[in-house]
């Protein structure tokens, strides 16, 4: 067990109160919505929050840390005081278990994810290719395992997904090109590489018989975020640039039933929810080919199939804006019927209304406490009453600067009012890793609320 109640060398993990929160509502039925659920906020189920910081363990070139935090210390009206924080720190046990199992250390962890019952959590490293598992309880790592080489060599973990019935994670390999799959038995505690249900997605063919990767179709077929419906039926693949690929993870090797050129799904998405029916995706900038992008699409759940044409069942363009500055991330549902994209470079939230596909809101993450929150990925809490975001630092380590560097890094808290169309960054979590020379290092990404 690696876990502590200190910090490392560095570390901050007191609580930046903001202003109390005002309801923002021109609704008084949501007005009122609101004040009974905040009253019922103490009767919150219970839960906790991970947050990773991507950058090395002091001292060293591998690492990172995990931080988590009591869901109660978060729930308060107008903060709580200095918040504590439980410190996995990735450069100890967990490292020396990658270096045991795959003979590498691990670097960068970028994004967490909770088995269906949250009793493991998935943590992936994308600059070395680990997937590492977790005992969520232990705060022990149980099994470290590392993605294959593909496309000159190269490999990486950009975000490794469980599937909903436990039986596999799922990796998108980015560098790598490959979408990977392992097995999961969680009570038993085994977990393997199933390299026959690898899909190589810079050498494969589609249904229709087009490469999966061409110039003009999809050129460039990095994956970037798995999103899995709630069946485990389809996984919905984002592609750095740009195009789309629905497969049915399940399968072995793993197929492509659904196909999506780079005209109808721009590039780079990470963010995706299934809600009313329908799976939100977002598509956004922050690469150097396609610095700036807002998109979010609407897919069926359904329709998919290899005897399909591509481009088919088509998505529904629920928002649109290429503008400069502009950059869509992470995505969450929000009381039921709404969902929140965030967009790192103008520090904002875009709201959307799921029965209608209307934009509802912009809600502005700046202000007093923070000129530059660089918003990246987040989490709600049981209830929907309160929205966990990380924040970028200054040194960002994934992502181009012009979109991913923030000043202020850390763990945001949002207080949801108008029934989850609207809401205010109400306090910020610090995490804070000066190097040496005093540079600040740390860089918030993976976030996920654990339920207890």
């Amino acid at each position: 067990m690696e876990s502590s109640s200190a910090p490392r060398v560095g570390a901050t993990l007191g609580l930046c109160l903001l202003s109390a929160c005002v309801a923002p509502s021109d609704d008084a039925g949501l007005a009122a919505t609101d004040s009974a659920a905040e009253a019922a906020s103490h009767d919150e189920p219970a839960f906790e929050v991970w947050a990773v910081d991507q950058s090395d363990t002091s001292g060293l070139s591998y690492g990172g840390t995990v931080y988590i935090y009591s869901g109660s210390s978060l729930m308060g009206k107008t903060g709580v005081g200095p918040v504590p924080a439980e410190v996995i720190d990735l450069g100890a046990q967990t490292s020396a278990l990658c270096l045991e199992q795959t003979g590498e250390r691990p670097v960068r962890p970028h994004m967490i994810f909770f088995n269906a019952e949250h009793t493991h959590a998935v943590l992936s490293f994308v600059a070395s290719g680990h997937v590492a598992i977790f005992d969520a309880a232990a705060r022990a790592p149980v099994a470290c395992l590392r993605t294959s080489a593909g496309v000159d060599g190269a490999r990486q973990a950009h975000a490794a997904v469980p599937a909903p019935d436990g039986s596999y994670i799922l990796v998108a390999n980015q560098n790598g090109k490959r979408l990977e799959r392992i097995a999961t038995d969680y009570a038993a505690g085994t977990f393997a590489w199933e390299p026959a249900a690898t899909l190589d997605l810079a050498t494969c063919v589609t249904p229709s018989g087009d490469p999966c990767q061409f110039p003009q179709i999809r050129p460039d077929n990095a994956p970037i975020c798995p999103i899995i419906d709630a069946t485990g039926a389809h996984s919905f693949i984002t592609l750095r640039g740009g195009g789309l690929l629905v497969v049915d993870a399940a399968a072995t090797p793993m197929q492509i039933v659904g196909e999506y050129d780079a005209a109808t799904v721009h590039g780079n998405g990470c963010g995706g929810v299934e809600a009313g029916g329908s799976m939100f995706i977002n598509s956004g900038g922050a690469t150097p080919a396609n610095l700036d992008q807002f998109d979010v699409y609407r897919f069926p759940l359904t329709g998919y199939g290899p005897e399909n044409p591509a481009n088919t069942p088509a998505p529904e363009v629920v928002f649109a804006d290429g503008s400069p500055d502009r950059d869509a991330h992470g995505t969450a549902l929000v009381k039921g019927h709404a969902v929140w994209v965030l967009d790192r470079n103008q520090g904002v939230a875009e709201v959307f209304d799921v029965a209608t596909s209307a934009h509802v809101n912009t809600v502005d993450l700046k202000g007093t406490y923070s000129s530059d929150p660089a918003p990246d990925l987040m989490d709600v809490s049981p209830s929907g009453h309160r929205i966990f975001v990380t924040l970028r630092g200054p040194t960002p380590l994934s992502g181009d600067p012009h979109a991913s560097m923030g000043s202020t890094p850390g763990v945001g808290v949002i207080h949801v009012t108008q029934g989850g169309r609207s809401g205010k960054l109400k306090a910020i979590v610090p995490i804070t890793n000066l190097d040496a020379g005093g540079v600040e290092r740390a860089d918030p990404h993976g976030i996920r609320v654990r339920r207890l």
